[in-house]
């Protein structure tokens, strides 16, 4: 189990890679990977700016990972999110997970998703023509962490 809170770009191929990297007891690997859009709410967006308070955020989300493993069976998982300045297309987060069978590795790693969404100490500013604007919070994620309870 491994969380990482960086600027650096990552290699999802080279992630999922070392993640099964000698496991024979691992079926299936589940990834799920994050970009920036170039519009949202029929606006152009220029650039997103995410900021964190660093230990906060690594705690938090090894919290959330920390929960999904005691929900399903998993051998291993993974948690990239970036923070900085990113341009449309750029790679925002990876969650990969791995677990003997497929269903277990497909739920658990939207169970950190929707987490990620929620509950993940992250500030996002979308650069637009007017000028950066701070994403709020969606209903619509909030109300997907109802399926966990």
């Amino acid at each position: 189990m491994s969380v990482s809170v960086q600027l650096e770009d990552f290699d999802v191929g080279a992630e999922i890679t070392a993640l099964s990297a000698g496991r024979t007891d691992i079926g299936a690997v589940v990834t799920f990977t994050g970009l920036v859009r170039s519009t949202a709410g029929g606006q152009d967006i220029s650039d997103m700016e995410l900021e964190h308070y660093p230990g906060m955020t690594e705690k938090s989300l090894a919290k959330i990972e920390a929960e999904a493993s005691t929900r399903w069976s998993l051998q291993a998982s993974r948690i990239i999110h970036r923070y900085g300045k990113l341009l449309p297309g750029a790679k925002i987060v990876m969650v990969a997970t791995a677990s003997p069978h497929r269903g277990d590795a497909f739920e658990s790693a939207e169970f950190i998703m929707d987490y990620l969404k929620s509950r993940a100490p992250f500030w996002k500013k979308e650069g637009t023509a007017g000028g950066g604007k701070w994403v709020d919070a969606r209903d619509a994620d909030e109300e997907a962490l109802d399926r966990w309870d």
